[in-house]
């Protein structure tokens, strides 16, 4: 009887989380925005998805340039972005080519561990202008007691967070924001972590709530002309 409970705990715990969806990237959203400037020139947001992000960034840069590889999001995300905002929706697959910069921001969240690490963190280091700040929330693959101790931890959180965000009622559809392709991570924060000191020396990361890990690096100001 004790086994077959612990085995309904994570079918309940799946169907109430169905039913109070929220969005753990915009989550982080308040966050990512306090590591930048106030004001700023250029901005690339890469896996824009529904535009969000892209839109806040807006608020503060001159130019926005948003990246995806899915075109129906983009489509919707154009429909989201008010007329006049300096938001530029491009179609492009991360993993392979980035506009060329230089930019004084770049932003990642959530689509990193859909790229080729090493290449994707170089294609941002030499796509900053100097002094510019690079911020990523990643994913990453579970291993280790601390890995184990947080997804417990964030376990309850999660149901709280989408019971209170929902008020308490289930919601109609998910936000647009969580309808993009999704795929489990392939590297441990620890391996990321090694990756990215290797190619941006200085970075600071840090491992967070909701099964994610946050990058911070700005490029030396006087790294090129």
């Amino acid at each position: 009887m004790t086994t077959r409970r612990a085995g309904r705990l994570p079918e309940a715990l799946h169907r109430f989380n169905a039913a109070h969806p929220w969005d753990h990237n915009a989550h982080y959203h308040p966050w990512l925005l306090r590591r930048l400037p106030r004001r700023f020139g250029t901005a690339l947001d890469v896996g824009c998805g529904s535009g969000e992000l892209a839109r806040l960034l807006a608020r503060r840069a001159r130019e926005v340039h948003a990246v995806d590889c899915d075109a129906g999001i983009l489509d919707r995300a154009r429909e989201s972005t008010p007329g006049g905002a300096p938001v530029a929706y491009r179609l492009a697959d991360a993993s392979r080519h980035l506009p060329d910069g230089p930019y004084d921001v770049i932003t990642c969240v959530a689509v990193l561990h859909h790229l080729p690490l090493a290449e994707t963190l170089t294609r941002f280091r030499d796509r900053l202008a100097p002094g510019g700040t690079l911020v990523v929330v990643g994913c990453a693959r579970a291993a280790g007691p601390l890995d184990h101790a947080l997804g417990l931890v964030a376990v309850p959180l999660n149901a709280l967070t989408g019971w209170a965000k929902n008020r308490g009622r289930p919601a109609p559809r998910r936000p647009l924001s969580m309808t993009a392709p999704t795929r489990d991570p392939r590297e441990t924060y620890a391996e990321i972590s090694r990756t990215a000191r290797r190619l941006l020396p200085g970075a600071r990361l840090r491992r967070r709530l909701f099964w994610r890990y946050t990058l911070v690096w700005r490029a030396p100001s006087g790294r090129r002309p």
